[in-house]
């Protein structure tokens, strides 16, 4: 009689996977009670230290650790998010927050996915180690991960590729989205401000009305999109927040607009900068008025590296999950800084809620949790063979 194969080593750690699942899934309900907003995230980490397998351990970027997982050498970093949003939650579960704050993301889904990862390489010891990242402040700036990066711990930790998954209401439940190059977009956020010279409202002739210039760069901006972005390049421009005056009845003396330029392409991103500058000062010079341009520097374009994304496409498929042929969108995730430093890869999980992200009744099922721990298994595994070969 022939022997049965012997079970392979994405087996193995599949095996171990689920059998953490069910902790995994408690894990979650713990976090998701108890969520911390971005810079206050000191208790998760601890909750997160407790549940990961002891190793070596590096506190980074304030409330953000480093957690080496098996035997010394190249290793691949797998990045779960510490911080929750200040949304009030109403999912009206058992074990909903009570605190004004919600993961209203799924990091606490990523949080316990990777938990379960951790342990399960913990278990088999396969040659190549992992680092669990622990990422604060991704919900704001400034950047946790740029902060670990700008840290040297990556280098420390001999990481050689990083691995991230998200939570996508987009995408129906059972579906990972495994895209190759840019999936999401670089997001600056900007201020403009037009000085002019307030005065009676009954009295326009002897004043130079900010508000009037500041509605022509809000619609003058928009044709940034539709004349000056190559129509094959996606770009955003998002005026968020309009203010001016306090009374009725005067002119005031200044207008503020805020918002975020967003584009797929780092080259397109410095000339829609400096064209948003033009505009916004040629139209206030054409009334007699001064504007103020900051843009503030966000996160740069994500982009999947092929190498990964093909192999763990593969892998994927053979778990039965379904790929996607692309899944691309213009929000933004400072994830990419890691793709500055290492090979990197973002997977998009299907979820089975009804509302979006951000919302305070986002609940994924505990099911997401096997779904984002599985695809982020099988990242793993693909970046482990490219270090083995």
């Amino acid at each position: 009689m022939t022997a049965p194969p012997s079970p392979t080593l994405h087996d193995r750690l599949r095996a171990a996977l689920h059998e953490e699942l069910p902790a995994a899934c408690e894990l979650r309900r713990v976090l998701h009670a108890e969520p911390q907003v971005s810079g206050a995230e000191e208790p998760t980490r601890k909750r997160m230290l407790d549940a990961l397998p002891a190793g070596p351990v590096e506190l980074v970027a304030g409330a953000g650790a480093l957690v080496r997982v098996g035997a010394d050498g190249p290793a691949v970093g797998v990045r779960g998010e510490l911080d929750a949003l200040p949304i009030a939650e109403e999912t009206g579960v058992p074990w909903a927050s009570d605190n004004g704050a919600m993961h209203a993301c799924g990091h606490d889904v990523h949080l316990a996915a990777l938990v379960a990862l951790a342990r399960a390489v913990d278990r088999v010891r396969p040659p190549v180690p992992m680092v669990a990242v622990l990422q604060p402040r991704e919900e704001t700036y400034p950047s946790g991960a740029l902060d670990i990066v700008e840290s040297g711990a990556l280098a420390r930790h001999h990481v050689t590729a990083m691995i991230g998954a998200h939570v996508q209401p987009v995408l129906a439940a059972g579906q990972v989205a495994c895209t190759p190059g840019a999936v999401n977009a670089s997001s600056d956020e900007f201020t403009v401000t037009v000085r002019g010279r307030g005065g009676h409202a009954a009295y326009p002739h002897l004043t130079r009305d900010p508000v009037p210039v500041l509605a022509q760069i809000v619609l003058a901006a928009q044709q940034l999109v539709s004349r000056g972005a190559d129509p094959m390049v996606p770009t955003v421009v998002t005026f968020g927040t309009l203010s001016a005056g306090t009374a009725p009845n005067a002119t005031p003396s200044q207008a503020t607009a805020r918002g975020t330029l967003r584009t797929m392409s780092e080259e397109w991103r410095e000339a829609l900068h400096e064209r948003f500058r033009r505009i916004a000062d040629g139209i206030a010079l054409a009334h007699d008025c001064e504007t103020t341009v900051e843009i503030i520097r966000g996160e740069p374009v994500l982009l999947n590296d092929p190498g990964l994304a093909d192999d763990t496409s593969r892998l994927l498929s053979v778990t039965g999950r379904a790929v996607p042929a692309v899944l691309r969108s213009c929000g933004a995730d400072d994830f990419a800084y890691f793709g500055s430093a290492v090979p990197s890869l973002m997977l998009f999980v299907g979820t089975d809620t009804a509302t979006g992200l951000h919302t305070p009744t986002f609940l994924p099922g505990d099911e997401t949790v096997a779904a984002v721990a599985e695809s982020l298994l099988a990242a793993y595994l693909a970046a482990a063979s490219q270090i083995e070969r």
